[in-house]
């Protein structure tokens, strides 16, 4: 009984920890310094870290929490479907235009790769928001820990415990259903696989 109970105290309090922790904007951020902290040269990393920081990061926050304040969606995660109609269309060509520098740059391939495949992640998940609202948290998670365990087995394995914590967090605050989790898992680790590990 005691056990339940202290379970019931746990949850409210970790699974939102837990969820703003494996925020997409978060969880990739944090993915892809470990993987240019590991495998890539320092000048090499220093350039792909700035694009993405200028590019990416800056953009993507600013997108994020205007459109809170502004009251275009309710929070930082875009929870509803009907507000994430606004959010792809100004979250997919700030990733474009990431993706031209980094060209024009002549940034590494596997970098190039990752933001490419992110890029078609954003446009699979708006399409498919038209039927489905895929949970971002865990299509992130996993997409992110099938690349950290391309740049470590230890990595990889805290990457993987924290996607299924993050996948669990979705569900225990009732932000997804268990279709919605486990079609953003899927389609998460499907690409990870072809971001990092396809020929």
């Amino acid at each position: 009984m005691q056990d339940r109970q202290s379970a019931a105290k746990f949850g409210p309090g970790f699974a939102p920890a837990i969820s703003r922790i494996g925020h997409p904007f978060v969880f990739i951020s944090l993915s892809v310094g470990v993987v240019i902290a590991l495998r890539v040269a320092n000048r090499a990393g220093l350039t792909i870290l700035l694009i993405l920081l200028v590019c990416v990061i800056v953009p993507m926050a600013l997108l994020l929490f205007r459109g809170v304040r502004f009251g275009e969606w309710s929070d930082a995660d875009v929870s509803v479907r009907t507000e994430r109609t606004r959010f792809y269309p100004k979250a997919i060509p700030i990733l474009t235009f990431a993706i031209v520098v980094m060209l024009l740059l002549r940034a590494p391939n596997f970098a190039v790769r990752g933001a490419v495949v992110t890029l078609a992640l954003l446009i699979v998940a708006g399409l498919v928001n038209f039927r489905l609202k895929l949970s971002l948290h865990a299509l992130f998670a996993f997409y992110s820990t099938m690349i950290l365990f391309r740049a470590s087995l230890v990595a990889g394995i805290l990457g993987l415990a924290l996607a299924l914590l993050v996948f669990w967090s979705r569900l225990y605050l009732q932000r997804h259903d268990l279709k919605e989790v486990l079609a953003g898992a899927t389609v998460g680790l499907i690409a990870g696989i072809v971001a990092a590990w396809w020929p």
